[in-house]
């Protein structure tokens, strides 16, 4: 967490909270230094969401992450990364970012 944290610009608490993970959880995952695979795995999907948005904005990583934590029409004016929450919503965020590349606006 503390890599993606340091990669992303995110704050411990708001990635954190992306994974489902209360404060008090997230200290004891801190000390042990491991997270529950589930963990890990929702942990993941965020990331893999933030890598491709980096790649979307062409290595600009602070232009990512305002688009990534900014409300968009097009999910229901929820934050991209709000979304992707579950493997579903984070299909449709990629899904948005896809066609967002190849100037597929609708």
């Amino acid at each position: 967490m503390m890599r993606f944290h340091k990669a992303s610009g995110l704050a411990i608490g708001r990635i954190a909270d992306l994974v489902g993970i209360p404060p008090r959880t997230l200290m004891r995952r801190k000390a042990a230094g491991r997270l529950r695979s589930d963990e890990s795995e929702r942990l993941l999907r965020v990331a893999r969401v933030f890598e491709q948005a980096v790649e979307l904005f062409e290595g600009d990583t602070d232009a990512a992450r305002r688009w990534l934590i900014t409300a968009r029409k097009e999910l229901d004016e929820h934050a991209p990364l709000e979304y992707a929450r579950t493997e579903i919503g984070a299909r449709e965020v990629e899904d948005l970012m896809g066609r967002l590349e190849h100037g597929v606006f609708s």
